[in-house]
């Protein structure tokens, strides 16, 4: 599958399945499309207070239907629930903003002069993803990006947790 099929697919998705994760009270974070010997993979990556394996198993079972109803995929495919872990990704406006200041990789979609970054966020404008990578700016679209993960140590991992399960909880406590 190319790349523009794969982000307007992965739109596809967040779409059909966005609503019923929000509604079981959890946050999607991304969506990643990959595949093995086994078959295509849809993997998405949820968080909440306390998010653990009973959670990505009940995430699932809710989506089931839905995805039954509304299937974007032409063929056959797994589908995965799972949480962030240390390698947190980033794929959102939302995300990028969120999470200035810290550091993240992006890849950005086969066919730009260059398609890798390593640095530091610096948050979002007009469409563009602001990282800083050794000391430089660069601004890239935000529409063009493949995937993105943070780079974080224990302690910011350890930081980054606590901050998410409260902000999860306030936008519970909002709904």
């Amino acid at each position: 599958m190319d790349s523009s099929n794969r982000l307007t697919l992965r739109d596809q998705i967040r779409t059909v399945v966005e609503p019923t994760i929000l509604a079981a009270g959890f946050r999607l974070l991304a969506i990643e499309l990959t595949g093995d010997q086994t078959g295509d993979v849809v993997r998405l990556y949820c968080d909440g207070p306390d998010f653990g394996v009973d959670d990505c198993a009940r995430i699932s079972r809710a989506l089931s239907p839905v995805l039954d109803v509304e299937d974007p995929m032409e063929s056959a495919y797994r589908l995965e629930v799972s949480s962030p872990g240390i390698d947190r990704p980033v794929q959102t406006a939302e995300d990028f903003i969120r999470y200035s200041g810290f550091r993240a990789k992006i890849r950005l979609i086969p066919g730009l002069d260059r398609r890798r970054y390593s640095g530091v966020l610096r948050g979002m404008e007009e469409g563009q993803i602001i990282i800083e990578v050794d000391g430089e700016t660069h601004r890239v679209p935000l529409e063009q990006l493949d995937w993105g993960h943070l780079v974080l140590d224990l302690d910011e991992f350890s930081r980054l947790q606590a901050a998410n399960k409260a902000d999860i909880q306030q936008e519970g406590a909002q709904s």
